[in-house]
C-alpha cells in the first residue's frame, strides 16, 4: 500500500511547519487533517498534475498516520484501486496539500479548531 517512509513537496511542508509555529500542532497530526478534510472535499488526485515530493521531512508511514493508518490506506485503495506504492503515496501528499490550503492561515489554536 503505502511505502514505509513518506514526504510531502516543499512547500505543503512549509506550511505544516509553519502552522505548528502558530498552533504547536505537529505537522504529522495536521497532515491527517488535512488529507481527511480534502478527501471530504470530493478533490481528486491526477498523475498529470503531481508535484515532485522534495520535501526534506521523512517520517515513516506510522508516524505521518499513526491511528489513521488503516482508514487512510483504505480510503486511497477505495479511491484510487490501480496505483502502486509510490503513486499512492503522491496521491497522499496531493490530498494533505489541498487539504491544508484552508488551514494554513491559522495563527492560533483557537482559530484551528474553530475552522474543524
Amino acid at each position: 500500500m503505502l511505502p514505509n517512509s513518506m514526504k510531502l513537496n516543499k512547500q505543503t511542508e512549509e506550511q505544516l511547519k509553519k502552522l505548528k509555529q502558530f498552533t504547536g500542532i505537529t505537522p504529522n497530526v495536521s497532515s491527517r487533517i488535512a488529507f481527511f478534510r480534502s478527501v471530504e472535499s470530493g478533490f481528486k488526485y491526477s498523475a498529470e498534475t503531481a508535484k515532485k515530493l522534495d520535501g526534506s521531512l521523512v517520517l515513516d508511514k506510522v508516524t505521518w498516520l499513526g491511528d489513521t493508518q488503516l482508514v487512510t490506506e483504505l480510503v486511497l485503495k477505495q479511491t484510487y484501486p490501480d496505483l502502486d506504492d509510490k503513486e499512492t503515496m503522491a496521491a497522499w501528499a496531493a490530498h494533505v496539500e489541498d487539504g491544508i490550503a484552508a488551514l494554513r492561515n491559522h495563527k492560533s489554536i483557537s482559530s484551528f479548531s474553530e475552522a474543524l
